[in-house]
């Protein structure tokens, strides 16, 4: 792969010069400390304390208290207090507190939850990506946290993969123009208006065989550099701070362990000098034997372990794995020295403690004003497929059922990594969010709801909108197999997590009969359908089509489902466009299929 052009920034001298004093004060046991990082659940202040740890995460769905933004500040200003304790001759370095904030701060109840990447790629606005990251950035800076593992920048290959809505696009440029815009939003200038990014997930997470999560890429030298590289480079050119190592694996090599690819090219050949974190638990599948993985992981170029529990035996792993000489004292000065130069060049050494922070517990968390940023968004990345007998824009006077199962369900809109990791069911667990049908009612008092559709009638219906498609899912849970679960080992033997998939089909019709059977009942009645498809990929839809004289794909929207109504009643045109190919058929294994409709295609009304 011919080498790319890249400016390649260096820290300040002064900066340099910091970490350089504070790496010499360190002992062994805090250095190896600062290469940790553990769950919320499994990781006390005293914990920080005795063992120098550098940062926390909170996985999907792991909260403090009841769960306001002043339950995770108190939280974060406990482990602030814990890690800058100098008493004993302590180093005093503040951790980082890390969340997946990756379609907004959607962790935290009342949080703004904007669509899905899959979603905003159908805008094709890198400004109203950077607007959003701005957003989020505040909502995470207002529970006091310093940083959050977002943008992905996945180039998704194969739909049938369980993390299609990860990504933005299957266009690299796309990607990248959204990949320098969402790290300028969320990082700002770093000071106390910028949370640190963190681009994810290094690299080719998109291109697993048969879209497997978690499987092998097989990447030629071409592939990798020009269609998974370029939204890092951008990334990079924005000065993003971090990155995540993938689970995946690259003609055989588990990413974790891959050397060539974290060392060799991101940070010699295109001179990254921030931190490079694992995954959760991902140093974990690169040997049977943890204290071997750990090894392999530190040495290939892993500066901190993500842990989604046992940070001490990971810890143990790591000491003995310096003791016997299996990874350099320079390997560990590096990845200390990367560490620290984050947290220098993020201000995390120079804020005051997250209590008194300016941001926190800021009444701005899930306002109106954020809410109508990410309302923008909703009606901007909603794509037109079918418009027939001109039943678009709906009228308030009109008469209009609402059906469908996810007519009004606010979880089932925002998708996994929304409350929980794989999402959440019902209205309850998203506070303050609008369901789609809410959005209608307030347009057309009069309109009325009819899950299943039974309720529909000729003589009080003018119209029906149906809300259709799939249900919440996450990671491998999300993965279409047509053979279903994995047949262990993987294509050279290569570890991955085995979760019982989605379905075996994208074909919703197969996987979803109750999405038809409301239409179908709907139509047998005389009654024209505008279905609203909501699902994390494209997914075979002839038939609900056929069914339909409007069709729209909305995606995973988020919490603010009356963008859908600002789009249905013509308050606004439908202007998004596919980021990706709509196939006809399954994808083969390489992911390719017949084109149903074509990257870029998108109806408008006017």
């Amino acid at each position: 792969m011919s080498a790319p052009t890249l400016p390649r920034p260096t820290a300040p001298a002064a900066v340099e010069e910091r970490v350089e004093a504070i790496l010499a004060r360190l002992r062994l046991e805090e250095k190896l400390g600062q290469m940790m990082m553990g769950e919320r659940a499994s990781t006390t202040p005293d914990d920080v304390r005795s063992h120098h740890i550098g940062a926390v995460l909170s996985g999907s769905g792991s909260v403090p208290g009841a769960n306001a933004p002043a339950d995770w500040v108190a939280l974060n200003d406990a482990l602030w207090a814990a890690s800058t304790d100098a008493t004993d001759g302590r180093a005093a370095i503040p951790l980082l507190y890390a969340v997946d904030a990756v379609h907004g701060h959607a962790n935290v109840r009342g949080a703004t939850i904007f669509p899905h990447h899959i979603g905003l790629g159908a805008a094709r606005d890198p400004a109203l990506i950077e607007r959003l990251a701005r957003v989020c950035a505040r909502e995470v800076l207002a529970t006091g946290l310093d940083w959050n593992f977002a943008p992905t920048l996945a180039v998704v290959q194969n739909v049938q993969w369980g993390r299609t809505y990860e990504s933005f696009s299957d266009d690299p440029a796309l990607v990248a123009a959204y990949a320098e815009a969402f790290v300028r939003g969320m990082q700002g200038t770093l000071d106390d208006d910028g949370v640190v990014a963190c681009a994810k997930h290094w690299i080719g997470d998109g291109a697993t065989n048969e879209g497997i999560d978690q499987g092998d890429a097989v990447l030629s030298p071409e592939a990798l550099e020009q269609t998974h590289l370029p939204p890092y480079l951008a990334a990079l050119r924005a000065g993003v701070l971090t990155v995540m190592v993938s689970f995946n694996s690259v003609n055989g090599i588990k990413c974790h362990a891959h050397g060539a690819l974290l060392t060799g090219l991101l940070k010699e050949r295109l001179g990254f000098s921030g931190l490079v974190v694992s995954d959760w638990d991902g140093v974990d599948q690169v040997a049977d034997d943890l204290d071997e993985a750990i090894v392999r992981a530190v040495n290939a170029g892993v500066d901190m372990i993500m842990c989604a529990a046992d940070w001490r035996r990971r810890l143990i792993g790591l000491a003995a794995g310096v003791a016997s000489g299996a990874i350099p004292m320079a390997r560990i000065d590096d990845a200390v020295r990367r560490i620290l130069r984050v947290k220098v060049r993020a201000g995390l050494l120079d804020r005051v403690r997250p209590a008194e922070r300016p941001w926190a517990d800021s009444e701005t968390f899930g306002s109106a004003a954020h809410r109508a940023v990410a309302r923008e968004a909703v009606r901007r990345s909603l794509v037109l497929l079918q418009h027939n007998d001109d039943v678009l824009p709906l009228r308030p006077g009109q008469r209009i059922l609402v059906a469908g199962k996810h007519a009004d369900d606010v979880s089932h809109q925002c998708g996994g990594f929304s409350a929980a990791w794989q999402g959440t069911h019902g209205n309850d667990a998203i506070v303050g969010g609008t369901s789609i049908w809410q959005g209608i009612r307030t347009v057309s008092p009069d309109a009325t709801l009819s899950v299943d559709g039974s309720a529909a009638d000729p003589q009080r219906h003018d119209v029906a909108v149906v809300v259709i498609g799939e249900m919440p899912y996450a990671e491998g849970m999300g993965d279409i197999r047509p053979g279903g679960w994995i047949t262990p080992p993987l294509p050279g033997g290569l570890f991955t997590v085995n979760l019982e998939p989605y379905g075996t089909t994208l074909q919703l019709a197969s996987r979803h009969p109750e999405d038809l059977a409301t239409i179908e009942a709907i139509r047998a009645k005389g009654i024209p359908v505008v279905a609203i498809l909501l699902s994390g990929r494209p997914v075979l839809i002839d038939r609900e089509l056929a069914a339909s004289q409007a069709f729209i794909a909305a995606w995973l929207p988020g919490s603010e489902g009356a963008g859908v109504a600002d789009v249905l009643f013509g308050a606004h045109d439908v202007t998004g466009v596919l980021p990706l190919d709509w196939p006809a058929t399954a994808p083969a294994p390489d992911g390719r299929a017949p084109i149903r409709f074509p990257r870029g295609f998108g109806l408008t009304l006017r």
